[in-house]
């Protein structure tokens, strides 16, 4: 470890000292920056790039700095303080679910929208959580304390867990406050984080859909943009300001730092910093790695959503009471579905595979030229693994996509499989615990599912997984049947189709249950498929993977002794980080070039009556044809989206974009389909990040739904009129 320090150190001297005399600005965007860690390296780059903030601007533990405006919201996407009043902003892909829960077919918030025009008229949230960061420690040397190298794997995994689980138990926090750790550079380094979660989270303020999901699957992942996605909720506290569940007698909370709003909006070349919590990428993974990824798992998961997605877009176009119940599932589905083959063509397209094998082949005469025999087998160890590794992350995938995820009565009786494990492995106590937990989690399944849907999902998932997932891993239940009979058998005669069978299904004792659930038809078939996953999927994928992270935390080490120069970052793994680049178009096709930003107008050309991608309200039709665009239009125009340079993934959703100030300018949504596979390969050349201008947020809050309250708790600025 203190190797791997002195490395990083090394690279980061050598970049500040060295490599801005001239600076080609596209090799210094990309990367999902430690917020902690911005001093040196990164404070230089944002600075040549137009920012005119320190790192201590961005992230300070003794004042107030931007990372105290910036929340987790719902451990999945990003939002941010924007009043001094707990006024929070995110996407209205990320309030989705939320808005859904709120709606019916005599209140439809998803199409009409809902705005409080008073805090008493916000609408709480249960299970809704904000958490922000309060501070940031280096705890590798505690976590790595005791490793040594001739420890097998399983056994340097295991005191690492035990060395987390201590560190964050001896956490130096407030009693109102919690901490996690997580490793970085594949294990290379561990980080700490002191954290507070806010359970009061209300909902403030949606537009309908046909703004805030304008373009909805067609327009996903695409550019031209026209969307306004953007949600408002609030986040109250106790009266000392500290987090609380819900009650009347809460108050909003007072964050240490808000974000100003600029009304001057974004011009070309104008420096981008988005700050948020992205999910997952894997830019150190080998060559074989992406190949595996983008040639044999990827196509599986697109064939399969594909087919999920037909079945459900054909009811919710049918169907009203469908339609709301499935809207934020089909998003789901459909989101990731799309991502996946925009990320396919963006490698090839970009020649990603080659790049990475171009860097290998560097990588190994290096190794020989220094003598460095400890790394000289690592790309043979890669070729080994991920061959042996091929077939079982094939079955897992099917496992995931048919069992858990897609087929809906099959995710019901995986829960009903766990209640008889609890039950086999703990008696009547385990069972009733695990029973409570259980009906809990199906009742809010229950409220959005539809038996009519899930019945042709299940016979068409079910029938690629016999067909398609390696022979070994099917189960024997799915040999050789008739899959349209047996769907209908199961369909017409198990208990996991309603809520009102499920509660009869687990009524009793835990013998009666257990008899009851193993004479189901729909638990026993499940129950064959989850049996093969833990006893055969899992456990072969785990050790195998095993192997894999432990060649990839010493190829990481490896890349960056051997590569000194070069700029690492660690991989998004949902811990706040810093990315930085610059408002621009770009040409992602020959003849082909977009440029940085869509208007109203193209709202309007986009325009199908009707329909529920295209749909335009007709005040917001009114107000394009009155050019009635208050103080956030420019030049007899309304700005809506635009491109930066921008490194994110998801999770980065709903984070603020700020200017070279501090101030916020723009809320990341998407990426572009091309940009999709900076996941696994960032090229700055055609990674495009969207984002809704803040000034069509503003312009929808106050003239379109004519919610001024929100307008006047802001601080609105113009930085460029100083």
């Amino acid at each position: 470890m203190k190797n791997f320090k002195s490395y990083l150190l090394l690279a980061i001297a050598f970049i500040s000292i060295n490599a801005f005399a001239q600076v080609d600005t596209k090799k210094i965007q990309g990367g999902m920056w430690i917020p902690s860690l911005l001093e040196g390296m990164n404070e230089n780059e944002m600075q040549l790039l137009g920012s005119k903030m320190t790192a201590e601007d961005i992230y300070s533990v003794n004042k107030s700095s931007l990372k105290d405006a910036i929340g987790h919201f719902g451990n999945g996407c990003t939002s941010e303080m924007i009043s001094s009043q707990g006024l929070l902003l995110t996407n209205h892909h990320c309030g989705y679910s939320r808005i859904q829960s709120h709606s019916s077919v005599e209140h439809d918030y998803l199409k009409d929208g809902f705005w409080a025009k008073s805090m008493d008229e916000e609408l709480a949230n249960p299970g809704l959580t904000v958490t922000f960061i309060k501070r940031i420690d280096d705890v590798t040397n505690q976590v790595m304390a005791g490793v040594t190298e001739d420890m097998d794997e399983a056994a340097k995994a295991g005191l690492v867990n035990k060395n987390i689980q201590k560190v964050t138990e001896a956490a130096q926090k407030e009693a109102w406050q919690s901490a996690y750790t997580r490793e970085f550079f594949k294990g290379n380094q561990y980080l700490l984080f002191v954290v507070e979660t806010f359970t009061d989270v209300r909902l403030v303020g949606a537009p309908p859909s046909s703004i805030g999901k304008f373009g909805a699957d067609t327009d996903n992942w695409m550019w031209p943009r026209h969307t306004g996605d953007f949600s408002m909720f609030r986040v109250y506290a106790d009266a000392n300001n500290r987090p609380a569940e819900y009650s009347k007698d809460n108050k909003p909370y007072t964050p240490a730092h808000h974000l100003p709003i600029s009304l001057d909006g974004v011009e070309k070349y104008d420096f981008s910093m988005v700050f948020g919590f992205p999910g997952r990428t894997n830019e150190y993974l080998p060559a074989v790695g992406v190949d595996q990824i983008v040639n044999k798992l990827n196509p599986a998961k697109i064939e399969v959503r594909e087919n999920a997605l037909k079945i459900i877009n054909e009811f919710m176009r049918a169907d009203q009471e469908i339609k709301i119940k499935y809207a934020s599932k089909y998003a789901g589905v459909a989101n990731y579905w799309k991502k996946w083959i925009g990320e396919n063509q963006g490698i090839h397209q970009t020649n990603a595979i080659e790049l990475k094998r171009e860097l290998e082949a560097d990588f190994t005469k290096k190794v020989a030229e220094k003598d460095l025999e400890g790394y000289s087998t690592l790309l043979a160890d890669f070729e080994t693994l991920y061959k042996e590794i091929e077939e079982v992350s094939l079955a897992r995938d099917y496992w995931i996509e048919v069992a858990y995820r897609n087929v809906e009565l099959l995710a019901n009786s995986f829960r009903t499989f766990q209640l008889e494990q609890a039950y086999t492995r703990g008696g009547e106590a385990a069972f009733e615990q695990a029973r409570t937990r259980v009906l809990e989690s199906l009742e809010g399944t229950f409220k959005n599912y539809s038996a009519k849907v899930d019945e042709p999902v299940f016979a068409r998932l079910v029938s690629l997984y016999a067909e398609k997932a390696p022979a070994e891993y099917v189960p024997e239940n799915m040999k050789n049947v008739d899959i349209e009979a047996l769907t209908k058998d199961i369909f017409t005669s198990s208990k996991l189709t309603s809520l009102a069978g499920v509660e009869e299904l687990l009524s009793g004792t835990g013998v009666e249950v257990m008899a009851k659930l193993n004479a189901d038809k729909g638990h026993a078939f499940g129950k064959e498929l989850h049996t093969i996953f833990y006893t055969k999927i899992e456990p072969t994928f785990q050790s195998i993977n095993l192997k894999i992270a432990a060649v990839q935390k010493e190829y990481m080490k490896a890349l960056m002794e051997v590569f000194p120069n070069k700029r690492f970052f660690p991989d998004a793994n949902s811990t706040l980080r810093v990315n930085y680049g610059r408002v621009e178009g770009y040409q992602p096709k020959d003849g082909v070039f977009y440029t940085t930003s869509t208007t109203l107008k193209g709202v309007m050309e986009k325009y199908k009556p009707g329909d529920y991608e295209f749909d335009v309200p007709e005040k917001l039709r009114d107000l394009y044809e009155a050019k009635d665009y208050g103080q956030y239009g420019e030049n007899g125009t309304m700005p809506v989206n635009y491109l930066s340079t921008n490194h994110m993934t998801g999770g980065n959703s709903g984070s603020p974009v700020v200017d070279g100030e501090g101030n916020m300018v723009g809320l990341a949504f998407d990426t572009t389909w091309e940009g999709t596979m900076s996941d696994l390969h960032f090229d700055a050349d055609i990674v495009r990040s969207i984002m809704v201008d803040v000034r069509y947020v503003l312009f929808i809050i106050d003239k379109y739904a004519g919610a001024t309250n929100l307008i006047d708790e802001m601080t609105l600025v113009h930085p460029k009129k100083k």
